[in-house]
């Protein structure tokens, strides 16, 4: 029968195993001494195993007291790798710290606004300038207020040139913004002076229309206001967008919510107001004409103030103006876009051109 390991070799193996875990400087260290100390060919295991080799009067205390050693170590293993885990946490979060207020690798380019976004807020800032406010409606319109009241009844073919998406035979998407004028004169008597930039939809696809489009539609009404203050308003408008040297002209037309209506023209900017490139070729952005066309106005049709009677918009007493004009087409001849297309595509390499 083998001889019985001495009680003083478990302590022995116990101080060396604290000595040695109390000394680990990593987690890694402190897994090699618990394969050492605890594992499968360690020696404790060892003694462990062979207990059942002893005296009957010898397995009770030498198992007794290599379970407390086994015990004692894996206490101490446990401790020591929370407290090194702790440690390396730690030195991690110091070592890995970022300083967010860096700028990226590479660092980013600062973002910018798209062009639309941007020439909105343009002109809704000149407009503000002149005294105007701004105002937004719903895009899900209700017929009356996007037909109707503005002076296109059920049957009026206008209404075909402004063909839209329908819910229901009494609810579309807006064709233009100029259903807030209805709805503003409704909330407020005169006078009023407004610009409404918003999206509308029209069921139109090429070079120079999109199905969802931008617009700004203006409303001013109060007393004594003619025709001579839309074009000096525009006027002045079209020269803080295109410059201060622009001139301007009101061109007879026709649309249904105004009587009488006109399209301003402004002088080319391309050529000078020639209709001709220096190289004596046809100006392709006036037509040759030397004249560009921005947006439609005109007087307000006393129809369309009968609707709102109530809120004291008497058309014998009061009168005034609207203008309509697309964010798009002030966009396109600003900034030369040759499709209005591509303002929708995303492409970041011709978004980038306008920051």
């Amino acid at each position: 029968m083998p001889e019985s390991p001495a009680n003083g070799r478990l302590d022995d193996l116990r101080r060396e195993g604290e000595q040695a875990i109390a000394a680990a400087g990593s987690v890694a260290e402190l897994e090699d001494l618990r394969v050492r100390f605890l594992g499968r060919k360690a020696e404790l295991t060892g003694v462990l195993r062979s207990i059942g080799e002893l005296a009957p009067e010898q397995r009770g205390p030498v198992g007794q007291a290599a379970n407390a050693v086994r015990r004692a170590l894996e206490e101490q293993l446990e401790s020591r790798g929370a407290e090194l885990e702790a440690a390396e946490l730690d030195r991690k979060l110091v070592e890995d710290r970022v300083d967010v207020t860096l700028p990226g690798d590479p660092a980013r380019p600062p973002g910018h606004l798209h062009l639309i976004t941007a020439t909105r807020r343009e002109i809704e800032d000149i407009f503000v300038g002149l005294g105007f406010s701004v105002v937004e409606g719903p895009e899900v319109e209700y017929d009356f207020y996007n037909f109707t009241a503005l002076n296109h009844p059920p049957g009026h073919p206008a209404r075909q040139l402004q063909d839209t998406f329908y819910f229901s035979s009494e609810v579309l998407l807006r064709t233009h913004t100029s259903p807030m004028q209805t709805r503003s004169m409704e909330k407020q008597p005169p006078p009023i002076y407004i610009v409404v930039p918003g999206k509308t939809y029209r069921r139109d696809s090429d070079a120079t229309h999109t199905p969802m489009f931008h617009q700004v539609e203006g409303l001013a009404i109060d007393e004594e206001l003619t025709l001579a203050d839309l074009q000096g308003t525009l006027l002045e408008f079209a020269r803080q967008m295109f410059g201060r040297e622009r001139r301007a002209r009101l061109r007879p037309h026709y649309f249904p919510f105004t009587e009488p209506s006109v399209e301003l023209d402004i002088d080319c900017f391309n050529c000078g107001g020639t209709g001709r490139l220096p190289d004596g070729s046809r100006d392709p952005l006036c037509k040759g004409s030397g004249w560009i066309e921005i947006l439609g106005a005109g007087m307000v049709d006393p129809n369309v103030l009968d609707f709102v009677k109530d809120m004291g918009y008497d058309n014998e007493r009061v009168q005034g103006w609207a203008f309509g004009m697309g964010i798009e087409r002030i966009a396109f001849l600003k900034h030369r876009v040759p499709d209005m297309r591509i303002l929708f595509d995303n492409d970041l390499r011709v978004l980038e051109q306008f920051g």
